[in-house]
């Protein structure tokens, strides 16, 4: 059965940075398009970032282009984020997709890791 599961979230200052992962359990990450979601209580869920399958090319959201990289290495995909800003704080959560097309449907998904930045 598939799964995604999150991990390296946490407390940080703004301005600060932090790296979180994402690992698959029943399939590889190399055969699909995975994206990083962010959610914050009384918002809907917005999608940060993606990597593609095929190509390998990357996407963000405005607000994080310059400052979050994503990335593939050792069977998992990385969202490196940097200068983190109050607004980032929320709960970061991967998903799993044929594309990064706007139109795909994100079939499996983490739990998701909390990010929190405050001073």
């Amino acid at each position: 059965q598939a799964a995604l599961v999150e991990s390296g979230g946490g407390s940080v200052q703004p301005g600060g940075s932090l790296n979180i992962s994402c690992r698959a359990f029943g399939f590889s990450v190399e055969n699909y398009a995975i994206g990083w979601f962010r959610q914050v209580p009384g918002k809907p869920r917005e999608r940060v970032s993606c990597i593609s399958r095929r190509d390998s090319r990357t996407f963000y959201e405005d607000s994080v282009k310059g400052r979050f990289t994503i990335s593939r290495s050792g069977g998992r995909v990385y969202l490196q984020m940097k200068n983190l800003k109050f607004e980032d704080t929320a709960l970061y959560q991967c998903a799993s997709a044929g594309t990064c097309d706007g139109r795909t449907t994100f079939g499996s998904w983490g739990p998701g890791t909390q990010v929190t930045v405050s001073n």
